[in-house]
């Protein structure tokens, strides 16, 4: 049950009713974490701002919703699983890779982009660091904008999984995607 309460649009100021119905009329999300980031609008706005940013990336849909599950997975955040898991499906992301992020096992990847997003995503969230070997790696393959995309993602998404968390922002029952044990 989510802790904070839930703001309706009459309980929010001017400026959180403003930030809403920017969000609503981008189609935006306005649930989930984003029913904490309401209580700062600018919050809100900015990281609406930084997911389109890091949509409009070089990053492949699916290099970036690998990177967005991993760090979800880190973190144990369900109700970001349950809606990365669909938008993960719709770039192309397949169930098997998906399952195995899930397991907190490597996914068989024969992309060599892709399986740079999995070095760097898990050791960045598990050493809080990267090898010199992976960056070499990766710097080369992506290129320094792109490698500060794939970070910002995996930095991002850190913080979404932290707000759910926090807050106990849990997926409905009827959500498809659930994480495992």
């Amino acid at each position: 049950m989510t802790r904070i309460k839930i703001l309706t649009r009459d309980e929010m100021n001017a400026e959180q009713r403003a930030a809403f119905d920017d969000a609503k009329a981008a189609g935006a999300p306005t649930g989930g974490p984003y029913t904490a980031y309401i209580r700062m609008p600018k919050l809100m706005r900015l990281t609406r701002e930084v997911s389109d940013t890091l949509r409009a990336s070089a990053l492949t849909g699916r290099e970036r919703q690998m990177a967005v599950l991993i760090a979800i997975r880190h973190w144990d955040a369900k109700y970001p699983w349950a809606v990365q898991v669909r938008a993960s499906l719709a770039a192309g992301l397949d169930q098997a890779t998906i399952d195995s992020i899930n397991a907190r096992k490597k996914p068989k990847l024969t992309d060599p982009r892709e399986m740079a997003v999995y070095d760097v995503a898990t050791e960045l969230l598990t050493n809080h660091k990267m090898t010199d070997t992976t960056y070499t790696a990766a710097d080369k393959l992506f290129g320094t904008d792109t490698l500060v995309a794939l970070v910002a993602a995996v930095g991002y998404f850190s913080m979404v999984s932290n707000t759910a968390n926090a807050f106990d922002v849990t997926p409905p029952d009827d959500a498809p995607a659930r994480l495992m044990g």
